[in-house]
């Protein structure tokens, strides 16, 4: 049996650090993939390599928690760019768990293949969001509050706290994301607003601001309204700023993106990674790619992905495809 996987990356669209603090944040799947393929073998390799390498921390932490009944052969590949930002080891857990869990003849729903990837991702941190592995599992927007609201997927919780995960319907939006080249700490960058929030009552009204933010976007996309979309975007990215995860390099790209763009900010933690600038269309976003290549940054035009896993099993020459299930109200 020959089992192929396949799950999408993310963008925070708004509420990164925030959330952390009990505000709403919103992300959504983009059109680039992390793929993988597994098949029985003689022993258990990762792209021809020992699973013991530091660099399969993920793979090795999805293996110990669903043991394949048989040494497999894993090959992967992907479209993501580690360590900016964007989710790749979210995508890269997903589609081991949902491969593996085919392999041992499980069915990999979307509940439980999100909650099994945080676990794989939290398992590797220490410390984990769940917002990349649900957005990943289910596709198109999430908003994660610390609450039940209209569209909850699931909850989670882990480490004393509990995360809200809800569907959102997004409209078609076009995306281009500069990659940095830098990677980015998510921890160091916490702990660094962290300080400052404990310190700062200020800082504390910015955390409130960025949620408000976050609720007048998801009226905004709701009708359709793009335009103030990117007018919050680029709000969004002035507190995050403000906060200190800004840097050079970041609102290089960030201003020459906003140049050509309806509204540019920060996609994750900050410190590094990635900025992301909403466009009109496919033409704007080829404009935007290359000012952003011209400063520096590695661009990338993406599109908001519905697909969020999918897994196909080989047996002989029969072929079946499944996907995580389909929301609906």
């Amino acid at each position: 049996m020959e089992v192929t996987a396949s799950a999408p990356a993310k963008v925070i669209l708004f509420g990164e650090h925030a959330v952390v603090y009990g505000q709403p944040a919103l992300s959504t799947a983009i059109s680039l993939r992390f793929k993988l393929q597994a098949r029985e073998w003689t022993k258990t390799t990762i792209d021809g390599e020992s699973p013991r390498k530091k660099r399969f921390k993920y793979f090795t932490k999805a293996l110990e928690l669903f043991p394949p009944p048989a040494p497999i052969k894993l090959e992967t590949s992907s479209e993501i760019p580690p360590a900016s930002g964007l989710g790749s080891s979210a995508a890269l857990a997903v589609s081991a768990v949902s491969a593996l869990m085919t392999l041992r003849g499980e069915t990999p729903s979307e509940e439980r293949v999100a909650k099994e990837a945080f676990e794989v991702e939290w398992g590797v941190q220490g410390r984990a969001s769940p917002t990349d592995t649900t957005t990943s599992t289910h596709g198109s927007g999430i908003l994660v509050s610390d609450g039940e609201e209209e569209n909850l997927l699931w909850r989670i919780a882990k480490g004393g706290k509990s995360w809200y995960l809800h569907h959102v319907d997004m409209p078609e939006l076009v995306l281009v994301v500069g990659f940095t080249g830098r990677g980015s700490s998510t921890k160091l960058m916490v702990e660094k607003v962290a300080r400052y929030v404990e310190r700062d009552r200020f800082a504390r009204e910015v955390i409130e601001d960025i949620g408000s933010i976050v609720r007048e976007a998801l009226v905004a996309l709701k009708r359709g309204d793009l335009v103030t979309v990117g007018e919050l975007m680029e709000r969004n990215h002035k507190f995050l700023a403000i906060l200190g995860v800004n840097t050079r390099e970041l609102q290089r790209l960030k201003e020459a993106a906003a140049k050509e763009a309806l509204g540019a900010k920060i996609t994750g933690a900050g410190g590094g990674g990635s900025i992301i600038a909403l466009v009109e269309d496919e033409e704007k976003g080829k404009r935007v790619a290359t000012r952003i290549e011209q400063f520096g940054g590695r661009p990338y035009i993406v599109r908001v992905e519905s697909r969020g896993f999918e897994v196909g099993v080989k047996r002989g020459e029969e072929e079946k495809v499944s996907t995580g299930e389909t929301f609906s109200e």
